[in-house]
This record gives C-alpha cells, sequence and structure tokens, in this order.
C-alpha cells in the first residue's frame, strides 16, 4: 500500500514539475501528504537544529561534520538552521575552526561551507539556569520560521546534566506550532537505576515519539552492513552458530588518550563509554536471529532476545587496565592517564578492558564472545572477527589455520575471509590467503559515505524530512 502511495506521489509530482520544478521541501511535503494524509502533514517547512553541548568533543568530531556533508549533498531540508549551546564562550567562527579538521572540506566547496556556517548561531548559557534557556527560546523566535519551525535538539552532553537539560527544554523551548522532538546520546545512565530514573523523567516531559535514544555507532556504514551480510547471503546462514563458530572477537581501539577530556572519562570509564553500548549494540547484531523486517521496532526485539540469554559476567572473565605513560615516547604518548591534569588523582578507572560474554541460546551455547576495548593502544581499529572451527580430519600435518570472517569497521572498512589455498608449485602446500572487499577499492564512494559521520544527526536529518 505504501510504495504504491509514493507511486502516486511521484507521478503527481512528476506531472507538476513538468511546469515547474519542486523544491525539496515541497517534495517533503508532497510525500508525508501522501503517506500520512494532510492533518499530519501541515508541519512548518523550517527546521532549526539545536546542539546541546556544541563546545564538546562529539559535536566537533561527529554532529557538525555530519551536518555539513547533509547539507553539502542536498540531504537537508531547504530551510533548515543550526543552533549551538553550550557553557563555553565561543562564536560560530570558533566553532568552525575546531571542526573544519573534521569536515573534509575540498577547495570547490568553499563558498558552500560559507552558506553552511551562515546558517549558524551560538549562545552560551549554563544548562540548569531557567535564564539561559528563556534567552534560546528567544534566540529560536527571532530565526526563520519563528514559532513556526520544527525543533530538533540534540542532548550532545554527559547524563548527569540531561535531567537540567530536559526540564528547560520543556518549560522554556518547545516550538509553539512546529514539532519538538529531543535526541538523546549515551551513555543512558550509569547503571540500571540510574536509567530507569531517566527513563522516567523524559516520559513525564515528553511523548515517547518525542524521544529519540541515540548509539551514534550504530550509523557506521560496517555496522549497518552486518545486517545484509547476514541475511541476504545464503551461504552464511548454515554456518553461523556454535556447530561452526569457534568464537567470536569485537575489538574497539584508540590510538590515543583523554586528551583533557579526562574530567568527563572518569566518571564512565571504558566500559561505559564504549562497550556497553558500542560493542553490545554490535554483538547483538551478529547474534540475533534473523529479524521480521528490517523496521527499527522489529530489529530491536530480535536484539533484545539477544540481551536475555547473556549471561551474567563473572569476574574471571574480565581483565581491566589503565594505560601508563612511555618514558621514550613523543608528546602525549609520554603521558599516562593519571598525568592527565583533568583525572583526579589515584583514579582506578579503566581504560581497557577485554570481557568475555556467552549467549545461552540454542544458537550460541559455548561460543565466547570476546569484548576488547582501551585507550592509547598501538592502532585505531574496531573489527568484528568470527573464527570458525577446526576442519576435522586434518590431512595437510596441521599445517591449515582456522578460517575467520573479519568486518573492520575502522579505518579503511572491509570484509576479507581468511581461508587456506595451495601455493603454486608441485607440493600441496597449504597457504593462508585472504578474499578482499575494500570498500575503498571497490566503491567509488564520497568521505560523507565511508567516512566517520555521526549517525545521531543523519537520523535527525531523515526525521526532519
Amino acid at each position: 500500500m505504501r510504495v504504491a502511495t509514493v507511486t502516486a506521489a511521484a507521478e503527481q509530482m512528476g506531472q507538476e514539475m513538468s511546469s515547474e520544478p519542486f523544491t525539496r521541501s515541497e517534495v517533503f511535503g508532497q510525500l508525508r501528504r501522501e503517506l500520512y494524509g494532510e492533518e499530519q502533514s501541515s508541519h512548518s517547512n523550517t527546521h532549526t537544529f539545536i546542539i546541546l553541548g556544541a563546545s564538546g568533543d562529539l559535536a566537533k568530531k561527529k554532529i557538525y561534520p555530519t551536518l555539513w556533508w547533509l547539507f553539502r549533498d542536498g540531504l537537508l531540508p531547504d530551510d533548515t538552521h543550526f543552533v549551538g549551546f553550550a557553557r563555553s564562550t565561543l562564536t560560530v567562527e570558533d566553532i568552525k575552526t575546531a571542526c573544519l579538521p573534521y569536515m573534509k572540506v575540498t577547495d570547490e566547496e568553499s563558498e558552500s561551507l560559507s552558506a553552511f556556517f551562515s546558517r549558524n548561531s551560538y549562545l552560551s548559557g549554563r544548562y540548569d539556569d531557567d535564564g539561559s534557556f528563556a534567552q534560546l527560546d528567544s534566540h529560536l523566535l527571532s530565526l526563520p520560521g519563528g514559532s513556526n519551525a520544527n525543533r530538533l535538539f540534540y542532548l550532545a552532553l554527559p547524563p548527569t546534566v540531561y535531567k537540567h537539560v530536559s526540564t528547560n527544554i520543556r518549560t522554556h523551548c518547545m516550538s509553539s506550532r512546529g514539532w519538538s522532538r529531543v535526541i538523546v546520546e549515551k551513555p543512558f545512565g550509569r547503571d540500571l537505576q540510574s536509567s530507569q530514573e531517566l527513563s522516567a523523567h523524559l516520559s513525564s516531559l515528553f511523548s515517547e515519539d518525542q524521544i529519540y535514544r541515540i548509539d551514534h555507532y550504530l550509523g557506521k556504514e560496517m555496522v549497518q552492513n552486518l545486517m545484509v551480510l547476514r541475511f541476504g547471503n545464503r551461504i552464511f546462514g548454515p554456518i553461523w552458530n556454535r556447530n561452526s563458530v569457534a568464537c567470536v572477537v569485537l575489538t574497539f581501539k584508540e590510538p590515543f588518550g583523554t586528551q583533557g577530556r579526562g574530567g568527563y572519562f572518569d566518571d564512565f570509564g571504558i566500559i561505559r563509554d564504549v562497550m556497553q553500548n558500542h560493542l553490545l549494540q554490535i554483538l547483538c547484531l551478529v547474534a540475533m536471529e534473523k529479524p521480521a523486517s528490517t523496521s527499527p521496532d522489529d530489529v530491536r526485539d530480535e536484539k533484545v532476545k539477544v540481551l536475555k540469554c547473556i549471561a551474567p559476567v563473572t569476574g574471571s572473565d574480565v581483565v581491566l587496565g589503565q594505560y601508563v605513560g612511555d618514558p621514550e615516547g613523543e608528546g602525549q604518548s609520554k603521558l599516562g592517564y593519571l598525568d592527565d591534569p583533568t583525572v583526579p588523582a589515584g583514579s582506578c578507572t579503566p581504560t581497557f578492558a577485554t570481557a568475555v560474554l556467552y549467549v545461552q541460546n540454542e544458537r550460541w551455547d559455548g561460543v565466547p564472545f570476546i569484548l576488547r576495548c582501551g585507550k592509547a593502544l598501538n592502532e585505531r581499529k574496531a573489527e568484528v572477527r568470527l573464527q570458525f572451527t577446526d576442519v576435522p580430519g586434518d590431512i595437510f600435518a596441521e599445517h591449515c589455520q582456522r578460517n575467520e570472517l573479519v568486518v573492520r569497521v575502522q579505518p579503511d572498512e572491509a570484509i576479507y575471509l581468511k581461508m587456506m589455498t595451495k601455493r603454486p608449485g608441485v607440493y600441496f602446500s597449504p597457504e593462508e590467503t585472504e578474499l578482499d572487499l575494500t570498500y575503498r577499492s571497490r566503491y567509488k564512494l564520497t568521505q560523507s559515505v565511508m567516512g566517520d559521520p555521526d549517525p545521531g544527526g543523519l537520523k535527525a536529518a531523515h526525521i526532519a524530512q
């Protein structure tokens, strides 16, 4: 029914475009009317994207670059504006300077970049101050669309300020005529109790369809590709289980330390920062059964089933560590975690963790899922590695290695299968080789697709459309 409706809408737009082309906003509006009717499509075409925590690491490395890529590629509605809000006293030019190293702008795009930042503004204020949010609302009303504009609030903030910020948004900054939505970044609380309290708090302020809980790692190309790799290929179905898989290793490594962010990091540590969200999300995609469809609810249902089957982790299955400085290193490598002036003296917060999890169900019983993550390590890498069991009845004098399927999330996205072949020559000499699909070689894609965008911003753009 929906496909037919969209087709009809496209045909209608095609007929009308013969006289005068539609703008993107008009196209989105027409599709909304065809899909949802006049009542739900009557929202304003003006959108305001508010980044709370605009001075932070996530904003400059992920959110602003992604918004720029979407703007550059024409994937945002025409009348979209961006407002940064944080405690720091900054200007739009300061934000531009901080973000430029991550935006990958070519010389030909300088004019488009100027147009992007001309739609940006910035306000300084406190997250727990009513007056600051009243001032923010006044600023939003002064932008094109005013009280009619739709407002999307991205909370690129630590959970410790979520309650203050969400309360102030509800009290002072809701759009009076357009829609208002809130994107909440991970980590969603510190533990089960704080997570439940935060959920109850947000539910008291907003309806469920106004709340978007985001783990930005799910927007990475290769993380999304796990669904297609698993359920779009017949060859993997029969071997994706305990009978053929010896272990699954999920790795997240960063070559740098906290670099002045130790105050934030020390409150959470590497487990809450990476393992409990990014790596568990990937584990669920690897381990879950095929969902009924690719709809968010169906995928979520299968993920929840996996999480319910994971046995509690024992202390003997966990290794924790904290990086120290290298006296013979250069620059930042000389500094250990405790050398960061923003880290409390004597902190025992782990910067490295390895944990072994077991999914106790029919498909995966007995297969270890090894989660490894850490800062200040030897390289930047994130990958999923399925190691298969030994070939029974070996006839090659134990010269064969185990097969491995590797999905490299970053850098240089790739999928490769390590397998045994015969080395050229007169003897049966097994040799390990790879079937290699490196995405940058196979697909001539732009950086915004194969780079490292923040999908929170990407999802926000889809919400706005």
